[in-house]
């Protein structure tokens, strides 16, 4: 079988670098480019944390590219939640020898989308500014690009999204609330687009075993090693171990989109400033509903077993 050719867009954080560890060992998957964001860190520290990764890997092969510094029209706020000290749970991983991509990541999401017309598919776990930005610049890679499977969005659609939002109004999602004009134009890009809120990426089903912790913390793996820090990391501070893995979650529907049910829906991201900034806003409506909102997969649930069970697959291998 063929494997599918991605660009992890991306801010580590320490579930990003754990979509990282998950995307380069998938035998499914081709990583043609770590690609990073400002986001849960400022875009320098997101690209070394991603280094620092694919060294732990041993795959420097794979191109780093840092990318946007800011939101595209706003200033950074400030994440509530914290990844620790050095933005991966207090890993500690060793600084990275190898150095960064000349190129920008923008321009290396366009040169990859050009070089592979109709094969490269672009994971986004951070905000969309890069994606955006790549659009904005050239506008003639949006039919070329044969889907986006983003970490997006809060829909509504079961209580985890409401008690778990991440974003720094009542009901947003952090990596839209970060940038939410570059969501608005990378949604309403016309590629292929499949949101993966958190709905689905931030239940409280996504939780390890006793037995899966005991794995992780034997294993002679480095990325183990790195995933039960995370673990005890965020417990220590009150949260669950779904924190530690949200952004995994694109990388398993990336592997296999049968893990996770979808459904369309016309969806708008709201731009002003206030209590609903960032909003990913579903027009439910049978009738009256707002036609010029751009039509979206969105992830309803997702078969978290299944899913687990790739992630640990993938992480001892």
């Amino acid at each position: 079988m063929e494997r599918k050719k991605i660009i992890l867009d991306c801010d580590p954080g320490m579930d990003d670098s754990m979509a990282i560890v998950m995307a380069v060992k998938s035998p499914l998957l081709e990583v043609k480019a770590i690609t990073t964001v400002n986001g849960n860190y400022p875009a320098d520290v997101t690209a070394k944390n991603a280094l620092k990764v694919l060294e732990m890997l041993k795959r420097t092969d794979i191109p780093v590219a840092r990318g946007m510094m800011e939101p595209m029209f706003r200033d950074t706020p400030k994440d509530p939640f914290s990844h620790g000290q050095d933005g991966q749970a207090e890993n500690y991983l060793p600084e990275p020898a190898v150095p960064l991509s000349e190129k920008h990541a923008v321009d290396i999401i366009i040169d990859l989308v050009k070089k592979y017309p109709g094969e490269m598919y672009l994971l986004s776990t951070g905000p969309m500014s890069n994606l955006a930005m790549a659009m904005k610049k050239a506008p003639e890679i949006k039919p070329m690009i044969p889907g986006i499977i983003a970490i997006s969005g809060m829909f509504g659609l079961n209580e985890y999204a409401f008690a778990n939002a991440t974003g720094d109004t009542p009901q947003s999602e952090w990596n839209v609330y970060v940038d939410p004009e570059a969501a608005a134009i990378v949604y309403n890009s016309g590629v292929p687009l499949t949101a993966l809120g958190l709905d689905v990426a931030t239940h409280f089903d996504v939780n390890l075993t006793q037995e899966d912790r005991k794995a992780l913390k034997c294993s002679d793996r480095p990325e183990a090693k790195f995933l039960y820090q995370a673990i005890e990391f965020v417990n220590k501070r009150g949260f669950e171990a779904y924190c530690t893995v949200i952004d995994c979650m694109a990388v398993g529907y990336a592997i296999d989109p049968s893990l996770v049910e979808t459904f369309e829906a016309r969806v708008g991201i709201e731009t002003k400033d206030g209590l609903t900034l960032g909003n990913t806003v579903v027009d439910y409506r049978h009738h009256h509903v707002w036609n010029q909102l751009p039509k979206i997969q969105i992830g309803r649930k997702a078969d978290y077993g299944r899913f687990l069970k790739l992630l640990m697959e993938l992480v001892l291998a």
